[in-house]
């Protein structure tokens, strides 16, 4: 049985590792057929003789208004989740490790939360107008 046990903890890693790269690579193949089909729908609108060109050109620009918007949120919450985690980090420090000062280390992802939390809010809105 312990060779059994042994075999098995030592697949673990390499089927994780197989299935994360999997993974991966099936996102970008998504990403990609994605962009193909966009751009050959805005070659057809583009080239048919309605004169749609303007509606495709605001359609490009509001995408790209929704994608900045996702990713300034996408860094709002990664602040707030490396804020709260620091705060447990400190608090789970101070509680195991009375004697030596080992909470120092949960301010770190507190204050990189809040650089992130700061950057989205103040710099961010600030360089896109």
């Amino acid at each position: 049985m312990g060779d059994m046990t042994g075999l098995i903890g030592a697949l673990v890693p390499i089927v994780g590792i197989i299935w994360l790269g999997f993974v991966i690579w099936a996102g970008e193949k998504r990403k990609e057929r994605e962009a193909f089909y966009r751009s050959e729908l805005l070659k057809k609108i583009i080239d048919s003789p309605s004169g749609s060109t303007q509606s495709v050109l605001e359609m490009v620009r509001q995408e790209e208004r929704e994608a900045q918007i996702r990713k300034r949120e996408g860094l709002k919450l990664a602040g707030v989740i490396l804020i709260a985690a620091g705060i447990g980090l400190t608090a789970l420090l101070a509680m195991l490790e009375r004697r030596e000062p080992a909470w120092i280390v949960g301010p770190l992802p507190i204050l990189v939360g809040a650089a992130l939390f700061i950057y989205v809010r103040f710099m961010a809105s600030a360089i896109e107008k």
